[in-house]
């Protein structure tokens, strides 16, 4: 069955249509997510956030051939909310980090990747996810980002440089 025909029974009520849609989804949702939150239960979390949501908002869908697009918005705008609602935790005292463990063995993700990636803003980090991560074309995501088409040119050209340029820093290389 096409996206569009589970979109559509989606939007007129079909819990079912809906499930097998947001199961085709969901790897790239929780990879997306973690990409943002950097550990495994705040993806999980925002994986369970997104689908409430979506399924919650699925009739506000207009284009039903974009539903993978939409909910990788709703799956940023998600992340991004809950790490700065994170951001206002209070830190433990580095003395008592010892007995809390590590979160660093949930995904094979390199470690100097998701420092690079940290090193760009949201709207940049989101164009280079959607770019290369989902494959999408920039014109899905200046319509998903709701962004005119040369701005999405140039914050992806802006975060490309961005990268290079501190990757070359990391691995020593000076012009």
């Amino acid at each position: 069955m096409t996206i569009i025909r589970l979109v559509k029974k989606a939007q007129r009520g079909d819990d079912k249509a809906f499930l097998k849609l947001f199961q085709q989804c969901e790897e790239d949702i929780y990879r997306m997510a973690y990409v943002y939150v950097k550990n495994k239960d705040d993806a999980l979390d925002v994986v369970q956030e997104v689908a409430y949501q979506s399924f919650k908002k699925i009739a506000t869908l207009k284009k039903p051939e974009y539903f993978k697009t939409w909910v990788m918005k709703i799956t940023m705008n998600c992340a991004i909310n809950l790490v700065k609602k994170n951001k206002k935790v209070v830190l433990l005292k580095p003395e008592f980090e010892e007995f809390v463990g590590s979160d660093d063995e949930d995904i094979p993700l390199s470690l100097s990747l998701q420092e690079l990636m940290d090193t760009l803003q949201e709207d940049e980090k989101s164009v280079i996810l959607m770019k290369f991560y989902n494959d999408n074309t920039l014109k899905e995501i200046s319509e998903a980002l709701e962004i005119p088409l040369g701005t999405a040119k140039s914050v992806l050209y802006r975060a490309l440089n961005k990268l290079r340029k501190n990757y070359k820093k990391e691995v020593g290389y000076y012009e």
